[in-house]
């Protein structure tokens, strides 16, 4: 996982289960500002555009004003429940999700782990008030 200046500041483990996918992230000491931070996962794996990390695209399985894990329109496949931010800037975060699969996320174009500036609230419309792309992970 990168940060916004191009700098790695922590790993992503992505392991596949019988009925959903299982996400480790763990972040450095000073990786990102303490307090919750909006988590998604991303169409493409590609982190290229440093401090921007628009060329991950949209979230997975995309659905148009479906965003949100507590949406009734949604959740997109994309949707992962926030990351918490220690004080010291690091972080250890599992997640478990039914809403993708490994194969998906490992389609021809990878797929991308997003951590945004803000937490999301898991019902506005596009991304939850999660703010700027802050950290990007590629998934090839």
């Amino acid at each position: 996982i990168v940060g916004d200046e191009g700098e790695e500041i922590g790993t992503a483990n992505i392991l596949e289960g019988p009925n959903g996918v299982l996400l480790r992230i763990t972040l450095n000491e000073g990786a990102l500002t303490p307090g919750w931070h909006g988590l998604h996962l991303h169409q493409k794996g590609d982190c290229s555009d440093t401090g921007e990390f628009k060329l991950s695209g949209g979230h997975v399985g995309k659905v148009d004003g479906g965003h949100g894990l507590l949406n009734p329109e949604g959740p997109e496949g994309g949707d992962i429940p926030n990351i918490w931010v220690a004080a010291d800037g690091s972080a250890g975060y599992e997640a478990f999700t039914t809403l993708t699969t490994g194969a998906s996320l490992m389609d021809a174009d990878g797929s991308a782990i997003i951590i945004h500036e803000n937490e999301d609230d898991h019902m506005t419309q596009p991304i939850g008030g999660a703010g700027a792309r802050v950290a990007c992970g590629a998934i090839e």
